[in-house]
């Protein structure tokens, strides 16, 4: 079968032809219909990230497809069944859970083993490519904001950098019964951000401070933006902290503390997570800003995506 074959550090990812893998106790075999470009695929590109375990390694996490062989001992899943793969990002992160694109074989390929605990099915209304983004963008930003965050109806949030992530998470804020604000020195992206709904744009998290936000999420994560929304949430609110664009961060021990801000980290999510969100775009709520492409655009998909030469999501949809 087809295949990308990513090589080690610094290396182009490899066009390749591999054996169709074949499923064990607990395992399907899925057809990859789409799979997702992801940062985190860049950053092990780069050798920011060290956590994959294999070499040569097929990457892409963000996976949906169609059940082609069940292997022994699988029930409640038949051949043909739409699923997307979950993906435990804070798990495989930690070398915790064998996992596609991290230590096994990935999505950049044109079929990928699935353990039945992280098959989530994809309900009609639900493209793959939608799929693929939900199970790790998607989780991500339901997690962030609904379980890390408990934002809920009549809560004032506040979303920092708009980027795939943070549009998503802005989106499930709204869809939640929130109020909305974003912080996001990218005015270009502000007339995106009012058309689904935010109700107002800044271009810096500290000018958001007058509104007294309930919750504010940091997407960004340039250690500047963590402590501006420390200085920014209402006393006794709750900052999460989702973007890592850098290790370290000076904050205000004298804002959190005086202040009683709660300081909430958020990787990633559940299955349960990637299924809330299946539903809330099945149900015409939730349109995630996807750009698509085709399988032997993928490496030139992770060059834009290193660059940040795109809005929303980029999916790789295959025929």
């Amino acid at each position: 079968m087809k295949a990308w074959h990513f090589l080690g550090p610094g290396h182009p990812l490899e066009r390749v032809d591999i054996d169709v893998p074949v499923p064990g106790e607990g395992e399907v075999l899925v057809e990859v219909r789409a799979a997702g470009l992801c940062h985190s695929d860049v950053s092990i590109m780069k050798g920011v990230l060290d956590v994959t375990s294999k070499s040569p390694l097929v990457l892409g996490h963000e996976i949906a497809g169609v059940v082609l062989q069940i292997g022994p001992g699988v029930e409640d899943v038949a051949i043909g069944d739409p699923v997307g793969l979950a993906f435990d990002r804070a798990a495989a992160m930690r070398g915790e859970i064998d996992t596609p694109g991290v230590s096994r074989d990935g999505g950049f390929a044109g079929s990928v083993i699935g353990k039945t605990g992280f098959l989530v099915p994809i309900p009609k209304g639900v493209s793959f490519a939608q799929a693929a983004a939900g199970t790790d963008a998607g989780m991500t930003a339901y997690h962030a904001v609904k379980v890390a965050g408990r934002v809920g109806p009549g809560m004032k949030v506040g979303i920092v950098g708009l980027g795939g992530l943070g549009l998503l998470a802005a989106r499930i804020a709204i869809i939640l019964g929130a109020e909305v604000y974003a912080a996001e020195p990218k005015e270009a992206l502000w007339p995106k951000a009012r058309s689904i709904g935010i109700s107002d744009c800044f271009a810096d998290v500290l000018e958001m401070a007058p509104l007294r936000l309930d919750v504010i999420c940091d997407f960004a994560g340039r250690g500047s933006t963590t402590a501006g929304a420390i200085e920014a949430v209402r006393s006794e609110g709750r900052v999460v902290q989702v973007g890592q664009a850098v290790r370290d961060a000076t904050i205000s021990i004298h804002a959190l503390t005086l202040k009683a801000v709660e300081l909430v980290g958020s990787l990633g999510g559940t299955g349960d997570d990637i299924a809330a969100v299946y539903a809330l775009i099945a149900s015409g709520q939730l349109n995630p800003t996807i750009e698509t492409i085709g399988f032997d655009d993928i490496p030139a998909g992770l060059d834009r995506l290193a660059r940040g030469a795109l809005e929303g999501r980029l999916v790789a949809e295959y025929p």
